[in-house]
């Protein structure tokens, strides 16, 4: 028993190490996109108030970061905690993923989600946009996964695009615009890899999760009503609460939704 926990501890600090690598591509690329930047090629990481090429050293996820303070090398500007953060949130949960799901085609399902989230949060932060080619890629990314669990899976997540996608956009249509139809595609693409149980969940705790966050900002007036507010973090953080607390919640509300929660779920 103590051999295999000690395996397990290697094997999500592994995990760890993955996810944070992943993170700081993910990072990367969000900015440069929001940025109109390109990602690909020999394009160098600089730093954001020098501009100095960044070498090898500086760019190891999380390790550089603490190593160096959080100050850049060349110039000793701070190094914005952005950085550090979604390395840090994709270290973490993919770690915490990992625990949850161990290797199974619901970690792979999982995983995609984060990292796909993740990048849109970022974007959503950063200029306000999501970009709807990454969600899409997400929810085919997802179908493509689904077609081991068989044809039932794969109608499973189409209906959770569907599901995804149509209930935000009639947000959208009754508020008139009170959310982006970039919010109804990032549903799209969850909604096909998770499928339409853990669709819904992720739409009620992503709502859950802005409410508790908005609602006392605007209650010390840090936010007003018609400020412009990013959905997505929102979306995403009730999608990977539901890639942790979906099976629960299914039976809790099986009565409701039905008590099996599908492939890869269980």
């Amino acid at each position: 028993m103590a051999y295999a926990n000690y395996n397990d501890i290697i094997a999500a600090t592994l995990a760890f190490a993955v996810g944070a690598c992943a993170g700081s591509f993910i990072n990367a690329v969000a900015m440069r996109t929001a940025a109109g930047k390109k990602w690909w090629g020999r394009a160098r990481s600089a730093c954001d108030n020098c501009g100095t090429a960044l070498k090898s050293a500086d760019l190891v996820p999380v390790v550089s970061y603490l190593m160096l303070a959080g100050k850049c090398r060349y110039c000793k500007a701070a190094i914005k905690p952005r950085h550090f953060a979604a390395e840090m949130v994709s270290a973490a949960l993919t770690a915490a993923l990992f625990w949850r799901w161990g290797v199974s085609p619901a970690l792979a399902v999982s995983v995609a989600v984060l990292w796909f989230s993740l990048f849109n949060s970022l974007t959503d932060i950063e200029n306000g946009y999501i970009y709807d080619v990454w969600a899409i890629a997400l929810g085919v990314a997802g179908l493509l996964m689904r077609m081991a669990g068989g044809w039932n899976a794969v109608l499973d997540g189409l209906l959770g695009g569907a599901l995804g996608f149509c209930f935000i956009a009639a947000i959208i249509v009754v508020s008139r615009g009170g959310m982006g139809w970039g919010d109804a595609v990032l549903m799209l693409g969850i909604g096909g890899a998770v499928g339409w149980k853990y669709c819904a969940l992720s739409l009620y705790l992503g709502f859950v999760v802005g409410g508790v966050v908005v609602l006392p900002l605007m209650a010390v007036k840090k936010l007003k009503r018609r400020d412009a507010i990013p959905m997505g973090p929102f979306l995403a953080a009730g999608s990977v609460l539901a890639l942790f607390a979906g099976n629960a919640l299914v039976s809790r509300f099986g009565d409701v939704i039905g008590r099996y929660p599908g492939w890869p779920w269980g």
